[in-house]
């Protein structure tokens, strides 16, 4: 120890004081975990997710059409505001699988907008119109707390930390709207129609209509259904295809952080989610961090389009991890820092 003390003195000795407080400030920000070396970050605050999660559910079920879905696109709205970003919604409209024409809403924030090298974040905020995977009244609507709130509420609260300890790197925020509202079981398709046409709408026009022309990012990552009793988010599959890099790396940091049982290395099978239209249309490579629980054969929860998914069943640790894992890939992303 003593060697290494003396060596260090000795190579710091031809530096100016400047350098030495820059280098001294620089390793208080660090810490080397598991081989990592973790920037310091901002304490993400699972509570307050969990409180963003429930003004989304008070307001009722978001089904595009529906009054309750107005109103909680203007508190979108309000919120990224409110906590410091440029907004922009982007508004269209598209058909659904039943025909009707759905007055739809992707919601946009975004902070140091002239940042060249810029971090894209996702999540849907609109719910789906019918509880079809449940056997109990599944014609009716159900909460979307978790599919649907918790990436919001997750992105939310990110939203508050880039207000209070602004990163260097550009991020932007989107929330996208029409995401859930594909077909039924009933529903038959035209033999040549386009496999996965009347899921993820709002992703689907954004990547065709980018908000800003050329827009383009260093990477980006999806959340959908985050918060989950003890969720667990394996590799999906085709985030592995589009971008294994930026998945790894984001796995890396979630075990660095203490989160390996929540982010299990294990990779399963791929499938239809936003981040697909943002790789396919947009050229982005985007990844999806979605709970994967396969127990009664089944890619999701076991709350996914059921009335199960309310309130009652939203796990603020779930959404720590989350966050907190997002947050620390957010300030690993410093230029001056390799990704």
């Amino acid at each position: 120890m003593f060697f290494a003390m003396l060596c260090t003195g000795l190579a710091s000795c031809g530096k100016s004081n400047k350098e030495k407080a820059a280098e001294t400030q620089a390793a208080a920000e660090t810490v080397d975990v598991s081989g990592v070396k973790l920037q310091k970050t901002p304490d993400f605050n699972g509570d307050s997710a969990y409180l963003l999660v429930k003004k989304q559910v008070d307001f009722g079920p978001r089904i595009p059409n529906k009054p309750a879905h107005k109103a909680c696109a203007a508190w979108l709205s309000a919120k990224l505001k409110q906590y410091g970003s440029e907004v922009t919604v982007q508004d269209f409209t598209a058909k659904a699988f039943t025909g009707e024409m759905l007055d739809l809403h992707n919601i946009i924030g975004s902070y140091n907008p002239t940042a060249s090298r810029r971090i894209l974040l996702t999540a849907h905020w609109d719910t789906r119109p019918f509880a079809d995977q449940d056997s109990h009244n599944p014609d009716k609507s159900f909460d979307g707390a978790n599919d649907g709130g918790s990436g919001v509420a997750v992105l939310l609260e990110i939203a508050r930390n880039l207000q209070q300890s602004k990163p260097t790197v550009g991020v932007d925020i989107i929330l996208w709207d029409g995401e859930d509202f594909g077909e039924n079981r009933d529903y038959m398709p035209d033999e040549n129609e386009e496999p996965g046409k009347w899921w993820c709408l709002g992703s689907r026009y954004w990547s065709e209509h980018k908000h800003i022309p050329n827009y383009s990012a260093f990477f980006g990552i999806n959340l959908d259904m985050v918060g989950g009793p003890n969720a667990r988010f394996a590799k999906e599959g085709q985030s592995m295809q589009y971008a294994p890099t930026v998945t790894d790396r984001v796995w890396q940091y979630a075990h660095a952080l203490g989160y390996s049982k929540a982010f299990p290395d294990n990779v399963v099978e791929g499938i239809t989610d936003d981040h697909i239209n943002v790789n396919r249309y947009a050229k982005i490579n985007m990844i999806d961090i979605i709970e994967y629980e396969n127990s009664d054969g089944n890619f999701f929860s076991p709350t996914w389009h059921t009335h199960n998914d309310d309130i009652n069943h939203i796990d603020k640790n779930s959404m720590q991890a989350v966050g907190q894992t997002l947050l620390q890939t957010l300030w690993q992303q410093q230029p001056e820092i390799n990704p």
